[in-house]
């Protein structure tokens, strides 16, 4: 094996590029090709990614907006465990880059987590049966399957966003996913997706494991 070069220890840090190593069976140019690819993964699911996160938070916010008659519906909405610390923390933010605490800003400050739980047990008899279950209107199922696809969707993006490895994983299903909860919520936006999605392209560009090395 040969020396990892500067850039990867000093930009990378040897730690960080060891799972790419070990993944290559100790080849390092296997492994530098590895993780610009995975790079390259990560940035083509930031598309499908951001399709569905918008479309998650307008969806909701727009029926809670409805339902309790008020644009700031988490003033009156019972949110729990850490719901009322994540807007008072959006709020907070807001007000430190010197932006007004409208609804439309707490909406696009509150992160993919707080929508997520919105989905969760703790809110079924609250929201979900009564208002939640209304925005996903072409969902045949309940709401504990759907739950965990948005937690496997949220645990996926925040890997991407921290920039860990995701090589590793089963990332044909992790796309179906995400395409298949954002068909739920807007099969208009699936179709408008079609164009500029390129994770079938880019998994298909994978490198190949050096010989003598099994890709499991």
């Amino acid at each position: 094996m040969r020396t990892e070069p500067g850039w990867v220890r000093e930009t990378l840090s040897s730690p960080r590029f060891a799972p790419y190593l070990a993944k290559a069976g100790g080849d390092l140019a296997a492994a530098i090709e590895l993780y610009w690819w995975n790079v390259d993964i990560s940035a083509a699911f930031y598309v499908p990614l951001h399709c569905l996160e918008m479309a998650l938070r307008n969806a909701l916010h727009r029926q809670l907006s409805e339902s309790f008659g008020r644009d700031d519906w988490w003033s009156v909405v019972p949110l729990r465990k850490k719901g009322p610390q994540l807007v008072a923390d959006a709020r907070r933010k807001l007000t430190e880059r010197g932006r007004s605490g409208t609804a439309d800003n707490v909406v696009a400050e509150l992160s993919l987590g707080f929508w997520v739980s919105l989905i969760s047990r703790n809110y079924t008899r609250d929201l979900w049966v009564p208002y939640l279950h209304k925005v996903f209107r072409h969902y045949p199922g309940g709401r504990g399957a759907l739950h965990h696809d948005l937690t496997t969707v949220l645990l996926f993006r925040n890997r991407i966003m921290h920039h860990e490895p995701i090589h590793h994983r089963h990332l044909e299903a992790d796309h179906r996913t995400i395409r298949r909860v954002l068909g739920y919520l807007s099969p208009a936006m699936i179709t408008q997706l079609e164009s500029y999605d390129r994770v079938e392209r880019t998994l298909k560009q994978r490198p190949a494991p050096p010989e003598g090395v099994v890709d499991e």
